[in-house]
């Protein structure tokens, strides 16, 4: 499956508890071999249609996946015909709804914001922290810090289609300051209610698309002044769409996903 270009093998271990102890060699090796950004697998969830497990392309497991919830809740709004699904994380209870043809949206809850909450491994201002990186000549500085989840450093640059963001998001995501790595996401503002976003996801590279990327601009942006609480978000893979709630402080994303069919994995867990 894919979610606005953001790549997907979703193995649903429901039934088959030999899918539940995976190992990091095997997933770097599915990886290489199928060409996805994250491995997303269900098991058996209480309190939920599902439990969603997440693994990076390099075979870390890790908490969050904006895109891939929603489309593991694609999955399991077709199997039961009804237009909800709840699916547990490591970072609780999501709840997503279909909202149009091949769209979903999922609730990701509210952004956490402290520096402990990125993680930092220092106190400093989450608006715009006293960090700047360099590579092929180029310089960015004071991004934002939030965690969907994941940790996100949200850099603000004027030409985001110029960056060597393939050598700036290495120095980013590998850095001390982030002592679980970084998702590093440089985004351009075109106006308050529409932005232009690349991501380099820690353990997986650029992709095509993140979701709780572009939560994270939107939330970053928005507390530096430069977007309303709604926003389009341009992704390399198409377009999504985030509003951080007034009501109830929760961040809702919004976007396509396609069920690209069924295949075999290739190689023994």
């Amino acid at each position: 499956m894919n979610g606005a270009g953001n790549k997907f093998v979703l193995a649903d271990a429901r039934e088959h508890a030999d899918l539940i102890g995976l190992s990091r060699p095997t997933v770097r090796a599915w990886a290489h071999e199928l060409h996805f950004d994250q491995l997303l697998v269900l098991t058996p969830g209480e309190g939920a249609d599902a439990f969603m497990r997440i693994w990076n392309a390099d075979g870390d497991e890790v908490g969050a996946c904006g895109n891939g919830t929603r489309a593991a809740a694609w999955h399991l709004m077709e199997e039961s015909g009804r237009d909800t699904a709840t699916i547990g994380t490591a970072g609780g209870l999501l709840q997503a709804a279909r909202a149009g043809d091949l769209t979903v949206a999922v609730d990701m809850g509210p952004p956490r914001l402290d520096w402990q909450d990125i993680p930092l491994s220092r106190d400093m201002d989450t608006v715009a922290l006293d960090y700047a990186a360099e590579a092929g000549g180029v310089r960015v500085e004071m991004p934002g810090a939030v965690s969907m989840g994941n940790p996100h450093a949200v850099f603000f640059v004027r030409d985001v289609e110029t960056l060597p963001i393939a050598r700036l998001g290495p120095e980013v995501e590998l850095d001390p300051l982030f002592p679980e790595r970084v998702n590093a996401g440089f985004a351009q503002i075109y106006d308050a209610t529409h932005i232009r976003l690349r991501v380099w996801e820690r353990g997986a590279g650029i992709t095509a698309a993140c979701g709780t990327g572009a939560c994270a601009a939107l939330v970053a942006a928005h507390r530096r002044g430069l977007a309303e609480r709604h926003a389009s978000i341009m992704a390399d893979g198409g377009e999504l769409f985030v509003e951080w709630r007034v009501k109830d402080d929760h961040v809702i994303l919004t976007g396509p996903v396609e069920d690209e069919g069924e295949i075999e994995l290739p190689l023994k867990v």
